[in-house]
């Protein structure tokens, strides 16, 4: 089966980049190859060249799209709420975030906990990001540190929201009945999926034998084994869009949650527009638990973001701050609790390092989704 796009490759470097990538598999290059080429060939990939692709809203331009912490400044300030709870619990001084993008988390996080904080490490490939990083968290020069690969050991805790969505995805498709892996191939002289018989298999049966469409996630998998096994005391907290994987792999959702975001509007094909607009995943929470879990990771809870953030008081948190009386940030602040915005559809994880004690993190002492993994 193969599926022609009407974007001619040639239009950009990183599309040719592409093309030879697809010449030098032999003619059939996987889609999460596909898609690290797309987000981060150094110099031309979305997350890896000079452009302002996110932090503002719609009205102000400029930016694909808008993540939590650029929403509502109530969403960093509520986080660090559970951050401080963990380094205490946990006898930690730094916090770890991996893809900082603009850096209004850290300055949030920063913000709210001062000297708590002895260090804040960013770990982001994209040097027009920390470069970017950089002017907005001048103000804490004196604790901020960039890196861009994990040392042997870390002691912390772990901070990552909206990275898992974009790391690459392998894509599977059942067709009459036999499972493939779907890749990219050049078809006269265009973009193309091309699919190849294969043994890889979704963690769970997808019952009927209608044609479906799904991801598997190899990658931010072995993420959180890698965290597992550099984090020596602290935790993680991970936050994304997503479901488990009885939700993830349900029969009716037989067209995959592979989505591309431009200017604040969402489609579905990944061949146009390559290096111009973000391509992202659902997160498969119930697959990160168990590579954690195997990995010697504790898992301390999941659930909703809504429910997180409220377990950690942003109701409280609307009542005080220079805007308490706004009406306008009340209402960016709804939407991170929302069930119809993001409060429901984005979950929060949280693992806790081996050979430490337990500890119930803030954000969970309710509405724990944990026993739906």
């Amino acid at each position: 089966m193969t599926t022609a796009c009407v974007f001619p490759i040639l239009a950009s470097p990183l599309q040719v980049a592409i093309a030879k990538a697809i010449d030098a598999a032999g003619g059939w290059l996987g889609f999460d190859d596909f898609m690290a080429l797309a987000l981060y060939r150094p110099g031309l990939g979305y997350y890896a060249k000079d452009a302002r692709m996110f932090g503002l809203m719609p009205a102000a331009g400029g930016s694909d799209f808008v993540t939590a912490p650029e929403l509502s400044p109530h969403f960093g300030r509520t986080l660090a709420v559970q951050v401080a709870q963990a380094l205490d619990a946990t006898g930690t001084a730094e916090v770890w975030e991996f893809g900082a993008g603009s850096g209004a988390l850290a300055q949030q996080v920063l913000d709210a906990l001062g000297p708590k904080v002895a260090r804040y490490t960013i770990v982001d490939l994209s040097s027009a990001l920390r470069e970017r990083q950089r002017e907005r968290l001048a103000g804490h020069a004196g604790k901020v540190a960039w890196a861009c690969e994990l040392p042997a050991q870390l002691r912390g805790v772990v901070l990552g929201n909206e990275v898992l969505d974009a790391m690459p995805v392998k894509l599977l498709a059942r067709l009459g009945g036999v499972w493939h892996e779907r890749g990219v191939v050049l078809h006269q002289g265009r973009f193309a999926y091309g699919d190849t018989p294969t043994d890889l298999r979704p963690p769970l049966e997808v019952p009927g034998d209608h044609d479906y469409l799904t991801e598997i996630h190899p990658q931010a998998e072995g993420f959180v084994r890698t965290l597992a096994d550099r984090l020596a005391a602290g935790a993680i907290f991970l936050l994304d869009y997503g479901f488990p994987e009885h939700e993830y792999y349900h029969p009716q959702r037989s067209m995959g949650t592979v989505m591309c975001h431009r200017a604040h509007l969402a489609d579905g094909d990944a061949l146009a527009d390559v290096g111009d607009k973000d391509i992202t995943a659902h997160v498969n929470f119930t697959g990160l638990a168990l590579a954690g879990q195997d990995a010697g990771l504790e898992v301390l809870g999941y659930t909703s973001q809504g429910r997180f953030l409220l377990n950690c008081g942003l109701l409280g948190g609307l009542d005080s701050g220079s805007d308490a009386t706004s009406l306008a940030a009340r209402s960016m602040a709804q939407k991170l609790v929302n069930e119809h915005e993001m409060g429901e559809l984005f979950k929060v994880i949280a693992f806790g390092a081996r050979h430490q004690p337990v500890w119930l993190p803030l954000g969970f002492s309710a509405g724990d989704r944990l026993h739906t993994l």
